[in-house]
């Protein structure tokens, strides 16, 4: 079973996170646990610290390394691995999630707040990860993200076929989808789809996947491996859209 502590300022935040959707499955099932931690309860003083001025002068407050520190030592076991949540982190990507739902370590996420961490905190923690280029609140959405894409990808939550054919778990965008009706404002469902010929729809599939990822994320096609077919398809793409 995955375990995910989260050490945060505003441990409410997580209410609704953990009760809808397949966060609250995997829960029930015990196919995961997840303990949120209040910093506060490890704060110092008899007015609970947690922040205070930066040295050195400038805007914001700072999470004091002490509390910090407390919490973490509190959770760390010889199986954790301590993750910090911070726009200066390596960028985070399916093959980290991959490798985060493979091994057996349990994660401690430390969220952020304020204008960042004592920088010592550096110290006492395994990975710096960022979501994206750019500035949350705070690291509690980041957590969210972490704890959901790993998740998904431990034994049993979601049938492995469907995250084997993720967009970045192969390099290659989804391929597109459709339901009911069959048309809607003069858009129809192409009719490969409801031809019932299941090697035609599966070359279809490869095809306009091939196509989206060309289109849209073409650096995902730099890491991929494609087959002689596939180049074959990739070079009437290419050709297609000159024309």
């Amino acid at each position: 079973m995955k375990k995910f502590t989260v050490l945060t300022l505003f441990p409410e935040m997580f209410n609704n996170f953990m009760t809808t959707s397949i966060i609250k499955k995997a829960l029930y099932e015990k196919l995961i646990a997840i303990k949120i931690v209040d910093i506060r309860d490890y704060s110092i003083g008899k007015h609970h610290q947690v922040d205070d001025y930066q040295y050195g002068g400038g805007e914001g407050m700072v999470l004091m390394i002490e509390p910090l520190v407390a919490a973490i030592k509190a959770h760390q076991t010889k199986d954790s691995v301590t993750i910090l949540l911070t726009p200066q982190g390596k960028q985070y990507v399916q093959e980290q999630v991959q490798q985060f739902a493979a091994n057996d370590n349990d994660l401690i996420l430390v969220c952020g707040h304020y204008e960042g961490f004592d920088e010592r905190i550096l110290y006492y923690i395994d990975y710096e990860l960022s979501i994206g280029d750019y500035i949350l609140t705070g690291g509690e959405l980041a957590s969210m993200v972490v704890i959901d894409s790993v998740t998904r990808l431990c034994e049993n939550v979601i049938n492995t076929q469907s995250h084997l054919n993720d967009s970045f778990s192969n390099n290659l965008l989804d391929y597109p989808v459709y339901t009911k009706p069959v048309e809607y404002d003069g858009h129809y469902v192409p009719e490969v789809l409801l031809s019932g010929h299941h090697q035609k729809i599966a070359q279809w599939r490869e095809y306009e996947a091939l196509k989206k990822t060309w289109l849209k994320r073409p650096d995902l096609l730099e890491k991929k491996n494609l087959t002689t077919e596939q180049q074959i398809l990739l070079e009437k793409i290419k050709n297609e859209k000159k024309v």
